[in-house]
């Protein structure tokens, strides 16, 4: 007997491209798993969920993102030949995408583990998995029994010659596409934005995020009419009691220290003194009910939560924060350019408490990254890497290797800075700037983008300008939403949205925005892009102050390059068998050397005397004769029809007997012998490259008569029925002479 399969399938048009989810067809036994389908490119998404014997005190949630190199027909490499080992910077990107979006819709009460897997079973080059998988974590938490205020949707827009596209193909969002836009909303609003800009207004941005919302509703209403299907029946979560008489206590107590610890205006300063109020308020309840189990546990949750009321109330009530400042200013800032003496170029960074030391390092073409990816191995000349060390936040705590936090923040700063740097035609050097956070106290990752824009600039790089970030915050309380500019680390703990914005004079480079809330009124976003361009002019106007535009010349300490063209046909002799020339020319001059097929040769040097040294050593394959110059050289060959003469190492040339001397030669060794040195003028050099000499024009010089090459270039160079041949007869037709 054959059991069917009998999936549940819906399809839905989203832009030019068909939309497919399925579900109980794979992975039944998980609480929910949905097939998610555009063109050729499949992803399965499975969520699973499981209590725990002991709570953590924190909802455990957990996003994998896996792609299989068998969903683009590949194997993969190493020595394994399979996908193990940690997550790629590209799957830990994806995971970011899915948790930003939809961890903030579990209920607060909800503490049971969960796991969503993503696993991208086909992929098509030219539709990414990203958006769906986003969309399809939504729907496998739709349709299970996990509690989950969905549903939401994924969804990319791209704005290609004045029209805004959703979900575009890979090549049109890389290339043609002055937006790429990924976003997650649900239906009431957008709750989550990641983009690349190319100088694009505030405006536009406000607007791609109108309409791709709009957009992506058929996503939302297939995801109903899947759990209308298939859909089980939800978790009941207990509803939290509040202990009325507790919160009332620890408000009685601790407000008024609270709130005087709150406005202290350094971080570890104020750190203590919370510390203190919460300590001295959480002896008072211990001894008040010390008979009551988990009291401890719930007074620590309320004095966070009033907390949190006291410093949005006065915000709210009188525009004031913490560090005393109003909504709209931006903390005070510090720059030093060339901090460290032998890097290639270093700034240090400080915004506020916040502050960042960015060190630019330029490498050749050897060092790019590869990557390995569903499309095949790529390159990357352009990286920058963030590092978050605990004493940046005075904790203590192992190191391990980068974190999650780690990578998405290094990416979104990456991704700020692409637009102004070099094309590789201009700039052949791979780029590496790394981040290391000194201080944090909020905006970490924006001060990353400005310290790392003055770090290229030290290092000479070609930036066609400079690049501010900043994060900006937002408080809503009874409907009025207050927008706060450079946000410390406690507005983002204890606000409503954390949204970084990145970008140059001319626009914006790159933004990100997680919401805490169901959602914010379009009118409050154009509200916060305009704030937040106002704080980004304002730090790119002392940013210019203290570096305007890139040195003019690298640093000593920077590879030495020269570019120089050889003839394509030389290339094999530069490389040497087996490479043998090329790494004797790295080993003697410690320089990295890359050939196009063109014959463009660039020459990446630690030295100015290794660069010249390695200079003449790769030319040495490919000399060139000069007509009409005059050359000393050595016999290296005694021929029928004249001597074959070395010009310089790896240039022979020919002397017909014609052109031995003044008089008429018979035999050629009756003027020349073997080794002997003589002074002779190049005369012609043939298409074939043939180098032709002349003896005798150099007699005539010497006797003052002038020397016509025109003439001379018609003197036969090889005798009838061609081919030179030697004193021996032997004949050596085909064989080549240079």
């Amino acid at each position: 007997m054959i059991l069917p399969f009998n999936p549940i399938r819906l399809t839905s048009k989203l832009g030019q491209n068909d939309i497919v989810m399925e579900t109980n067809r794979l992975a039944n036994q998980a609480d929910g798993a949905v097939w998610v389908q555009c063109g050729g490119t499949v992803v399965l998404v499975t969520a699973c969920t499981q209590k725990l014997e002991v709570e953590k005190g924190f909802f455990p949630l957990v996003v994998d993102y896996k792609e299989m190199s068998y969903a683009a027909g590949r194997i993969p490499g190493g020595y394994f030949r399979r996908e193990v080992g940690r997550p790629s910077e590209r799957e830990v990107l994806v995971c970011r995408l899915i948790d930003r979006p939809c961890r903030p819709l579990f209920p607060e009460a909800f503490r049971d583990e969960v796991q969503i897997i993503v696993t991208v079973l086909s992929a098509e080059p030219d539709i990414d998995p990203d958006v769906l998988a986003i969309t399809g974590a939504s729907a496998a938490l739709h349709v299970s029994k996990i509690p989950f205020s969905g549903p939401l949707a994924g969804g990319r827009v791209g704005y290609v010659d004045g029209n805004f596209v959703i979900n575009p193909s890979a090549e049109v969002a890389r290339e043609r596409s002055s937006l790429n836009l990924v976003f997650a909303a649900t239906r009431e609003a957008v709750v989550m934005v990641e983009a690349g800009c190319k100088f694009v207004g505030e405006d536009l941005i406000n607007d791609a995020l109108e309409w791709g919302h709009k957009q992506i509703m058929p996503l939302l209403d297939m995801q109903e009419e899947l759990r209308g299907k298939m859909g089980s029946p939800k978790i009941a979560v207990a509803q939290i009691v509040e202990d009325t008489a507790l919160a009332a206590r620890i408000e009685e107590l601790a407000t008024a220290e609270l709130s005087a610890a709150l406005i202290v205006p350094e971080k570890m300063a104020r750190k203590d003194a919370r510390k203190a109020v919460k300590v001295k308020t959480l002896e008072v309840i211990l001894a008040e009910r010390a008979e009551e189990e988990g009291v401890k546990a719930k007074a620590a949750a309320y004095f966070e939560k009033l907390e949190k009321k006291i410093m949005r109330a006065r915000i709210a009530g009188e525009g004031k924060r913490n560090d005393g400042r109003d909504t709209t200013s931006v903390r005070p800032l510090g720059i030093e350019i060339g901090v460290l003496p032998r890097t290639h170029g270093s700034a240090l960074f400080a915004r506020g408490e916040t502050k960042a030391l960015c060190v630019a390092t330029l490498g050749s073409t050897g060092d790019e990254q590869r990557i390995e990816t569903l499309l095949g191995e790529t390159s990357k000349r352009w990286m920058l890497h963030y590092n978050f060390p605990p004493f940046c936040v005075g904790e203590v705590k192992m190191l391990r290797g980068p974190s999650r936090r780690e990578i998405g923040h290094g990416t979104l700063a990456e991704r700020a800075l692409t637009p102004v740097l070099p094309a590789a035609e201009d700039f052949p050097f791979t780029m590496r700037v790394v981040s290391e956070v000194m201080e944090s106290n909020g905006s970490s990752s924006m001060a990353t983008v400005c310290g790392a824009s003055l770090a290229l600039m030290d290092a000479g790089v070609p930036v066609t300008g400079a690049v501010a970030g900043v994060a900006m915050g937002l408080i809503e309380e009874n409907g009025s939403y207050h927008i706060l500019t450079d946000i410390l680390g406690d507005e983002d703990k204890l606000g409503d949205m954390d949204f970084k914005v990145a970008g140059t004079v001319e626009g914006v480079t790159a933004l990100q925005m997680d919401i805490k809330i169901a959602g914010i009124p379009s009118e409050v976003m154009r509200r916060a892009l305009a704030q937040a361009r106002e704080a980004r002019l304002h730090i790119l106007k002392y940013m210019n102050q203290i570096l305007d535009a890139p040195r003019p010349e690298l640093s000593p300490y920077a590879p030495q390059l020269e570019i120089v063209m050889i003839t394509p046909e030389k290339i094999r002799e530069v490389i040497g068998p087996g490479g043998k020339n090329i790494k004797a020319i790295t080993a003697a001059t410690g320089a990295a050397i890359d050939i196009e097929d063109s014959g463009k040769v660039s020459i990446f040097a630690p030295s100015v005397e290794a660069l010249e040294k390695a200079k003449e050593m790769v030319l040495f394959h490919d000399q060139k004769a000069e007509v009409g110059k005059n050359y000393r050289g050595q016999v290296v060959k005694i021929i029928d029809c004249g001597a074959v003469v070395q010009l310089q190492p790896g240039l022979d040339g020919l002397v017909h007997v014609s052109q031995l001397a003044m008089e008429r030669v018979e035999n050629v060794s009756d003027v020349l012998t073997l080794g002997q040195e003589l002074e002779v003028k190049v005369i012609e050099v043939e298409g074939s490259g043939r180098v032709r000499l002349s003896r005798k024009a150099v007699l005539m010089e010497e006797a003052g008569e002038t020397v016509d090459l025109a003439q001379f270039a018609k003197t036969p160079s090889r005798r009838p029925g061609g081919g030179f041949r030697d004193r021996d007869g032997r004949g050596d037709r085909g064989r080549r002479r240079d």
